[in-house]
């Protein structure tokens, strides 16, 4: 999953930016409006989280565009105005939630999950499977025929793009989209090295392998 952070408060941007990626999220950070919409036109984000007051062109502006330029990216609004009339703006001009600052992470966390799962119209699935292998996306729990398997944050998030998309294959540049951000390169090999790690954990121990090569083409899992 990928989250565009849009903030020009450098140490609120870091918080939040860093938070997400221990999540599990690929997050690219731009500092003012104008980067930010150039951002969201050309890539495929799964949620923003956007400051009100931006330079070069503020948040609400930003929102407002986004909706007339009919990109449905979910939006949560950031702001230090708690009003209920300055609520009302953030959600009129197009955010789909609104948070306060100060903000706890974990509430911001939770409503970026809520937002991804509403907008990809999942009824709560807390749980993905696939053949034995389950994950729990709450407790962030792995197991594979009743066996736990431990797994790092980028780790888990292949893992759950790959199980999303079981039994399609899955490019290289949709990995590096959805699990990194702009800061690596398209051409190293980090997604073959984090394939290995990954299947070093999901697969060794087990006579039926999951997660396959297509080559020149990308990866699928496939059901044991």
């Amino acid at each position: 999953m990928r989250v565009l952070v849009v903030e020009d408060d450098k140490k609120i941007a870091l918080f939040v930016a860093n938070g997400l990626r221990q999540s599990g999220f690929a997050v690219d950070h731009r500092p003012d409006g104008e980067e930010g919409l150039f951002l969201a036109r050309s890539t495929p984000y799964d949620a923003a989280v956007i400051d009100i007051m931006l330079p070069k062109l503020d948040g609400l502006a930003l929102v407002q565009t986004l909706r007339r330029e009919n990109i449905r990216i979910p939006v949560i609004i950031l702001s230090a105005k708690a009003s209920v009339d300055d609520r009302v703006k953030g959600l009129q001009a197009g955010g789909d939630d609104y948070l306060t600052k100060p903000f706890a992470f974990s509430e911001l966390l939770a409503r970026v999950q809520a937002l991804i799962r509403r907008a990809t119209h999942a009824t709560e699935p807390t749980r993905l499977a696939v053949g034995d292998l389950s994950l729990d996306l709450l407790t962030r729990e792995v197991t594979r025929a009743g066996q736990k398997v431990e797994l790092q944050a980028r780790e888990f998030s292949l893992l759950e793009y790959l199980m999303r998309h079981s039994g399609r294959v899955v490019t290289k540049t949709m990995i590096l989209e959805h699990v990194w951000d702009y800061s690596f390169d398209p051409q190293t090999n980090v997604v073959d090295v984090l394939v290995h790690r990954l299947r070093a954990k999901v697969d060794k121990d087990f006579p039926t392998k999951m997660i396959q090569t297509q080559r020149g083409v990308g990866y699928v899992l496939k059901a044991a």
